[in-house]
């Protein structure tokens, strides 16, 4: 029998996806209760469902299983049903990351309808969350189309800039483009470091106390993106310096500070391994860049493998240095598994 020790590291991410559904797994439309032990599923929680979606890809991509994909179909399928039939809601960011997920599912399928989707959703952001009430970008939401923050135009620069390959349309750059050098102009630091949001109670104000893993990760992937559709490596260099400030800041060199208790903050750090995968990849392995930030995902996800066993289960909590507390929310369960997938993913070069 496989001892602990010696599970691979892809063994674990399978490990992390398989604990997901046994800890978290409901039958009917509820799909996941939103907490183990379940409690309150009165909240759908729309944009935690579409990050399942790439969190299922990744295992399909990883394993070639095509048993990971139907999962990730059936995401895509859950989300349409409990929001009647409409991939709309009145959250920009929410909408934008269903998109995400949905054009990777178009790339691991060749589906057309998912990519007339994800389409779909980008035209619905332009048409009602573009705006130029503090510059052009998108707002954060429908009913407060004077609030612009990096949760909303990250993603959308991510999704702009992957729908302009191959597309002859120019409209996804040039919006992309727009909406990068708004957040760069608007919310980010000299050092690189991406505030939140600004203008939320119509004061003109950036919100400075919402220091988020989150953001940081958008921005490094906004970067990546664009690189990748440009050409441009001033991209890279742009995300390489916030990757590398968000360690500075808001880590102690080997692990994420807590950020909340569950809930949306429960996702934020797997969206900064995510994203920080991306830019791996685009990063010469023995620059001093990658060094550092491959030496913090192996530090960091072998905490994340030794406190959160339980049985021969993966249960994570908010904290990777300890044990999960008694009620976890399955959004921090989804940040443990793409930090899994993406140290699978590097294990393998």
């Amino acid at each position: 029998m496989t001892t602990v020790q010696q599970f691979t590291w892809d063994e674990r991410a399978t490990i992390a996806q398989l604990s997901l559904d046994h800890f978290f797994g409901v039958e009917g439309p509820q799909l996941l209760n939103n907490s183990h032990p379940a409690g309150d599923n009165t909240t759908f929680n729309y944009w935690w469902l579409a990050h399942l979606i790439d969190a299922r890809v990744d295992a399909f991509e990883r394993t070639g299983d095509p048993a990971w994909l139907r999962k990730a179909e059936a995401v895509y399928a859950n989300i349409l049903e409990r929001n009647q039939g409409s991939l709309f809601n009145d959250y920009f960011d929410d909408m934008l990351w269903y998109a995400l997920a949905i054009l990777r599912l178009h790339d691991a399928t060749g589906e057309a309808r998912y990519l007339s989707d994800a389409k779909s959703i980008w035209t619905h952001v332009v048409d009602y969350g573009w705006n130029d009430q503090g510059g052009a970008s998108v707002a954060w939401r429908k009913q407060q189309p004077y609030y612009k923050n990096t949760p909303a135009n990250g993603p959308f620069v991510i999704l702009s800039a992957r729908l302009s390959t191959g597309d002859a349309d120019s409209r996804y750059l040039d919006y992309g483009v727009s909406a990068y050098r708004w957040l760069t102009d608007t919310l980010v630091g000299p050092d690189g470091f991406v505030e939140d949001g600004i203008n939320r109670e119509q004061n003109g104000e950036v919100d400075l106390h919402w220091r988020f893993t989150y953001n940081q990760g958008l921005y490094v992937g906004a970067g990546v993106a664009l690189a990748q559709a440009t050409g441009d490596r001033r991209y890279v260099a742009d995300a390489t310096r916030t990757a590398l400030t968000a360690l500075r800041e808001l880590s102690d060199g080997e692990l994420f500070r807590e950020e909340g208790a569950g809930g949306d903050e429960g996702l934020f750090k797997g969206i900064y391994y995510r994203y920080i995968g991306t830019l791996l990849d685009e990063l010469d392995p023995a620059a001093e860049a990658a060094v550092t930030l491959e030496q913090f995902v192996r530090a960091s996800t072998d905490a994340l493998w030794a406190h959160s066993r339980v049985g021969d289960w993966l249960l994570a909590g908010d904290d990777w240095s300890q044990p999960a507390p008694v009620k976890v929310d399955f959004s921090t369960q989804l940040s443990a598994i793409m930090a899994l997938e993406l140290r699978a993913r590097r294990e393998r070069r």
